[in-house]
């Protein structure tokens, strides 16, 4: 008698699961809820009465019950445990509509933020008191302006398609230098000796600081499966926080391994008005003296300063 176990999938609603493994290309359009990619429904169990008698046939002849094969990352990883966090609202700040964020950082009491959208990218410095910009530059209209960086008093701002990598000067905003990377650009971050850049797929470039060679790269996985359309990115004490695109939650990520091992749901922090014609979640800045996070949205009306907590 030949009998077969199904290997059950874990809830939809905590897996991500992901139509093809190919990079989807970013919109430059407002997102709506109901055009967003479906995630694909779980496999349903067997009947109790079947598997019960699947278990006595198998009993009744001396077989061992042996569950389903794993696949080889799987295996690697049996106590892939994935915490859960919330987020948890300190204080909310005005946040400029006309901004379609992709890259947000702190540094010496300000928030810098770089925008994207084609012939309209800028970089900026954000009064965190006020939420305001209190100063501005407009980027090429040759490029459109992605994740952005700091190392020492320089900033460096990623491009979407144009693989290049804009090098500014922390205080007068003047543009120093232009790195050149091959595939897209999406995140960037500094964790005190190398870059990580995300494109968009699972994977996470390491690269030099000085001259922008890749030096290593580490795939992201969520519970052994990879995750993909990795955004926005924040380095903070060895650790990567990211958005992940169209998705309403943040993943914290062991750089070392790729492994997630933090999820923390970002939902409902607009009411239904003020989602009305935004994009997704997206930005992630660290505020170190005061330990709290700084996180938004593009064309979001508000920033929210938050911990993430259990």
């Amino acid at each position: 008698m030949r009998v077969w176990q199904e290997c059950l999938s874990e809830p939809p609603a905590l897996v991500p699961v992901w139509q093809n493994a190919s990079v989807t290309r970013r919109s430059t359009k407002r997102t709506r809820a109901d055009s967003r990619p479906q995630r694909a429904p779980g496999r349903v169990a067997r009947k109790p009465l079947l598997a019960a008698l699947a278990l006595a046939a198998l009993i009744t002849s001396g077989w061992v019950l042996r569950s389903s094969p794993m696949t080889s990352s799987t295996a690697a990883q049996p106590a892939d445990v994935v915490r859960s966090q919330r987020v948890e609202v300190l204080r909310t700040l005005p946040h400029d509509t006309t901004a379609y964020t992709q890259g947000l950082l702190w540094w010496d009491g300000a928030l810098y933020e770089s925008t994207g959208q084609v012939g309209r990218s800028e970089l900026r410095r954000i009064d965190p008191a006020t939420g305001r910009a209190v100063q501005r530059v407009e980027i090429s209209r040759a490029y459109f302006g992605e994740g952005l960086a700091r190392v020492g008093d320089r900033l460096i701002m990623l491009t979407w398609q144009a693989q290049r990598a804009l090098v500014h000067d922390l205080a007068s905003f003047d543009q120093l230098a232009t790195f050149r990377y091959q595939g897209e650009g999406w995140g960037l971050c500094h964790d005190g000796t190398r870059l990580i850049m995300s494109d968009g797929t699972d994977v996470l470039t390491f690269r030099d600081p000085e001259s922008f060679d890749a030096t290593g790269q580490v795939r992201v996985t969520l519970r052994g499966r990879p995750l993909m359309q990795l955004n926005e990115l924040e380095c903070v004490r060895g650790e990567v926080f990211a958005n992940v695109w169209q998705d309403d939650y943040l993943v914290r990520i062991d750089p070392s391994s790729g492994r997630v091992t933090h999820q923390i749901d970002a939902a409902g922090l607009l009411t239904r008005s003020e989602s009305l014609g935004v994009d997704v979640l997206n930005g992630i800045a660290y505020d170190p003296d005061a330990d709290t996070f700084y996180i938004t949205g593009k064309w979001w009306p508000k920033m929210f300063e938050v911990r993430f907590v259990e």
